[in-house]
């Protein structure tokens, strides 16, 4: 029996080829699409509404990974984080901004969100891994698993996924840490995937 893995797809190509390689690779794929903004309630720094088209572009995302999971022939399962990302990553940023700090947003998004309130989401599946499509890799050949660079150096993500600790790490899989840039989108044009 093949082993199930959950991937976060935002509809980009990373997560796209991510997905397809899982799926060659024999894995029971199953997709879940975050939504962690609400660009209808949600205004920019400045204080403007940040909807200029008629649709917005988290649809839009949303609409390709729709796409992507079709092509692939993958369950797509739509997930609402806005609470959880207002309160655990934009929140702290806005007081630690008021500080004169400049935290990095997204490194607490991967702690907070893709790397927990994503996992504890997907636990209902009862996947034996999750994965994401970040340039970066995870030994998983010692007793605990270790993060390490991705082989494309301009595209590591390794420094965005620092803070995460051994049980966020010892299911994750990141399919294309192995690869440049120039061969995800190679997949993605070969492959039909619409990203």
């Amino acid at each position: 029996m093949a082993k199930k893995v959950i991937i976060g797809l935002s509809g980009g190509v990373d997560s796209s080829v991510a997905a397809y390689l899982l799926k060659e690779q024999g894995y029971n794929v199953e997709a879940v699409f975050m939504r962690n903004w609400d660009s209808a309630t949600n205004l920019d720094f400045k204080g403007n509404p940040t909807l200029f088209d008629d649709v917005c572009e988290q649809e839009k995302d949303y609409q390709d990974a729709v796409l992507v999971a079709q092509k692939l022939n993958i369950p797509l399962h739509k997930v609402d984080f806005i609470e959880d990302y207002w309160d655990r990553v934009f929140t702290y940023f806005l007081e630690e901004y008021k500080k004169n700090r400049t935290p990095n947003p997204d490194v607490l998004c991967n702690n907070e969100i893709k790397f927990k309130a994503f996992i504890d989401y997907v636990e209902k599946f009862n996947p034996d891994f999750i994965a994401m499509g970040h340039y970066a890799q995870v030994d998983h050949t010692g007793p605990y698993p270790k993060l390490l660079r991705a082989v494309d150096q301009n595209k590591d993500q390794t420094y965005f996924l620092s803070q995460l600790k051994e049980h966020q790490l010892k299911k994750a899989l990141f399919p294309i840490g192995h690869l440049d840039k120039s061969e995800v989108r190679k997949i993605a044009l070969r492959e039909n995937l619409i990203t």
